[in-house]
């Protein structure tokens, strides 16, 4: 996982990457790596995670394996991402529809629930500005090839690029920058979109400072490295 906001108490740095450890029984004696689904022989397992500090001397009760989610094909059976094409009074909402994530399915979760309330009054379907986040992910699930269909996390790679003209050069400004102006513009579409529907949102600025450092140590780390 990435240690946003962790400080090594041995070097005063921040770590390159961290590990997630769920508690799985009452007794406290049993914990969960999380997110470590893998194809690697347990042996090999074994020895990977004694790497890892204060694990080298752990007992392993079970190792990491993957495991598949259900879904449907969103592009063939689902309108909208959300809303089942031979049957538009039933909404999917979540991993089922063909995104990844907690994130994810909590926005696709969002998104069914405004629009099954929108069809018992008898609205059409209101999705999100194609180039906000959660319309991204919308327009993957409908614009997609059924015959390749895959699930998808959210990541910049699905909105549009942005021009020159609104001030990002595709080929000279790092990443974060261009992230940033991403983002932007989803917010400020996003906002308009919910706003035409009434919907309330939260004030985003206050990550903003945050997200900037983040991506400027990202940057720092990089150039280091070369």
């Amino acid at each position: 996982m990435k240690p946003t906001g962790l400080t090594d108490p041995k070097t005063g740095r921040r770590p390159w990457a961290c590990v997630q450890l769920r508690r799985e029984n009452a007794a406290g004696s049993l914990y969960n790596l999380v997110g470590f689904q893998t194809h690697l022989r347990w042996g090999e397992q074994e020895k990977l995670l004694r790497m890892i500090p204060a694990l080298e001397r752990a007992e392993f009760v079970r190792f990491g394996s993957l495991h598949r989610n259900t879904y449907v094909n969103a592009p063939a059976h689902l309108e909208g991402g959300v809303r089942l094409k031979s049957d538009p009074r039933i909404f999917l909402a979540g991993q089922i529809t063909g995104v990844e994530g907690y994130t994810e399915s909590a926005a696709s979760g969002l998104l069914a629930g405004i629009n099954a309330v929108r069809a018992q009054a008898g609205a059409g379907l209101a999705l999100p500005p194609r180039n906000s986040m959660m319309g991204s992910l919308g327009h993957y699930l409908t614009a997609s090839d059924p015959k390749h269909f895959q699930p998808i996390n959210a990541m910049w790679g699905l909105v549009e690029a942005l021009d020159i003209d609104e001030g990002v050069a595709k080929t000279k400004s790092p990443k974060y920058q261009r992230y940033l102006a991403y983002r932007d513009r989803g917010i400020r579409e996003f906002e308009g979109w919910a706003g035409g529907l009434g919907l309330a949102l939260g004030d985003v600025r206050g990550l903003d400072a945050q997200a900037a450092a983040a991506a400027l140590e990202a940057e720092s780390r990089k150039v280091a490295m070369r």
